[in-house]
Parts: structure tokens; C-alpha cells; sequence
């Protein structure tokens, strides 16, 4: 039986609770959904613990086939959703252990795990698991915050902080960290600037739409080359108008058109893991975002594809 199964086959409204109806197992799977429902690490709106399943459900309206990159991306990686990691909602540390182990299996099978959060906290989870196996990987980071701020209220592990503590653990190779569309008010004239101090690339919203993301395709590509790559997106990137259903607004995004002409150029990296966060279903009734969600990790999805579908046809040249 191929998956995911097309509406001929069975309506979409008959789910089995997974992305796509996707199994929980199959042999040669190059790509592995896993749901991480942590969220007790906002510092405003709380709610994306229930956004894997909300965006396994609204997941239910797309369609198998990826007309962009010409690839059916979940069938042509035997496509997995193994469920969600069994956080623990007050203790971010155990939670942290559990989700770096689920994302670590996938990783030593071969399996690309694609993230579906939960908070920006659950990030640094993942970047260790991808670190034990790597060293320190390349990392793409879609936002409107560069979630480098040290501490919130003396507390160093937050939706805030999660790329000063990578940085600080050496998950990150900081020359070819990208962080891309950050926008907003700032609580220091110098918040932006500490991002930079790092050694990270930091292209603001204003910057991208002035240069165009052509420009900052080609720097991303010189930089990271073939190094191990972790693509992080916080659906905050997207303007209010387009993703609603998010903790932290910032208004002056890009839109979902946008975005995802951006997501798709993406396609030349070596992908060792994606995750998307901060998805807070109860904050968008029309489910716009939970949708713009799921359609995001399509093509996620169908990044690594594209991979291994050149991968296949070069071994078959040689």
C-alpha cells in the first residue's frame, strides 16, 4: 500500500490521528515525523503542546504529490510518523532527554527527523542529538527573534535562549548559522547585535526584503556547503495576517506565498534534521496556520527527497 493515502482512496476526515495517515514503521524510511508537545517554556501564550496534532490533522487536506520538485516526497523517502515523545510538561530537562533520544534513534537508522514542536525550547534537544552524531552542524533558522537572549527571569532554559545554549555547548558551527527575517521590538538596542557577537549570520526582515532571498541563498550556500544541516522554522516568520495562531506576533512578515517560494529553493543542503514550532492552535479557529504548518513540513519533507532522489540517480551514473 502506498502512503499517504490519496482522498480516492479513503476521505480525508478518515484519519488515523498521523501526518498524512502515515505508519508508525517502515523499511527503508529516509524521513521520520515526531511530535514534541513541550510548551512550558514560553514566556507568553502557552497552547503548542497541542500543535502536532493539530497539524497531523490539518495535514489531512494536502495531496501526495509535490508538483514543484516533481517527487511524491513521503512515498519517495518511506515516509514515517512514529507519534509524539511523552514530554514532561513541568521538568524541560527530562523532557530535553526524552526528545534527544527519540531524535537520536531516528538519526543512527538513517532516518531525517522532521520535529513538529511544541516551543522553540525543543530545538536544543534535537541539535544535541544531531551534534552526538555530526559535530558541530550547520544550522538555517527561520524567525522573527533570534532566540539568543541568556536568561528570563534568571532562568537560562526558555523558548529564548535556545541558540546561546547551543552555542555555548558547541552544537552549532556559528560560521554557518543562519538566522533569517528577524523583525520586531527589542528590549536593548544591542539584542540583534549579541546574536551577531556570536558569529552567527543574522539577516533581518528589512535586510531580506532589500537584498532579496537570492542573495542571502547564494551566502548560505558558500558558507555551508556540505556540512551537516539543521533547518529550525518558528511559524512567527510568517506576518499575523497569514499565521495567527502563534505565542509571540510580530506583525510585518512575510507571507505564506513567500515563505514558501523560500522553503522550496532550499533544496541543495545536507539535512540532517527540521523541526517547525510555535504553532498555537487555540489561537487560530480558521486553522490557517496549523495548515501553512503542515504544508511547511511537506516540503521539508520533500527537501530530503530531492536529496535522495539525486543521490540515487548519481549512484546509478557511476
Amino acid at each position: 500500500m502506498k502512503y499517504p493515502l490519496s482522498p480516492d482512496v479513503k476521505p480525508e476526515f478518515c484519519t488515523t490521528g498521523s501526518f498524512m495517515r502515515l505508519p508508525a514503521e517502515r523499511e527503508n524510511a529516509k524521513v521520520g515525523l515526531v511530535g514534541m508537545p513541550f510548551d512550558t517554556a514560553a514566556s507568553f501564550r502557552v497552547g503548542a503542546r497541542f500543535a502536532p496534532q493539530a497539524i497531523r490533522q490539518a495535514s489531512m487536506t494536502l495531496f501526495p504529490y509535490h508538483p514543484v520538485h516533481d517527487i511524491y516526497p513521503f512515498d519517495d523517502t518511506n515516509a514515517i510518523d512514529i507519534g509524539d515523545v511523552p514530554v514532561i510538561p513541568h521538568n524541560i530537562h527530562r523532557s530535553y532527554e526524552l526528545m534527544e533520544e527519540a531524535v537520536g534513534t531516528l538519526m543512527d537508522r538513517g532516518i531525517v527527523p522532521i520535529g513538529i514542536g511544541g516551543d522553540h525550547s525543543i530545538t536544543l534537544a534535537s541539535l544535541r542529538a544531531a551534534a552526538k552524531r555530526y559535530g558541530p552542524v550547520a544550522m538555517i533558522h527561520f524567525d522573527s527573534h533570534t532566540d539568543t537572549w541568556d536568561t528570563y527571569y534568571d532562568e537560562k532554559y526558555w523558548h529564548g535562549s535556545p541558540f546561546i545554549r547551543a552555542y555555548e555547548e558547541g552544537l552549532v558551527d556559528p560560521k554557518k548559522v543562519f538566522q533569517i527575517g528577524i523583525r520586531g521590538t527589542l528590549n536593548h538596542p544591542g539584542d540583534v547585535q549579541e546574536s551577531k557577537d556570536l558569529g552567527y549570520h543574522v539577516v533581518t526582515a528589512g535586510e531580506l526584503e532589500h537584498q532579496g532571498f537570492s542573495v542571502i541563498l547564494e551566502q548560505m550556500k558558500t558558507a555551508i556547503g556540505d556540512t551537516p544541516c539543521f533547518l529550525t522554522f518558528d511559524i512567527d516568520f510568517v506576518d499575523p495576517s497569514c499565521a495567527p495562531g502563534t505565542g509571540t506576533l510580530e506583525v510585518g512578515g512575510f507571507s505564506s506565498r513567500e515563505t514558501l517560494k523560500m522553503i522550496r529553493s532550499l533544496a541543495e543542503f545536507n539535512y540532517v534534521g527540521f523541526d517547525l514550532v510555535e504553532v498555537l492552535p487555540s489561537y487560530d479557529p480558521t486553522q490557517i496556520t496549523s495548515l501553512l504548518a503542515a504544508t511547511i513540513i511537506h516540503d521539508f519533507a520533500s527537501l530530503v527527497a530531492v536529496k535522495t532522489k539525486r543521490e540515487s540517480v548519481d549512484a546509478m551514473i557511476e
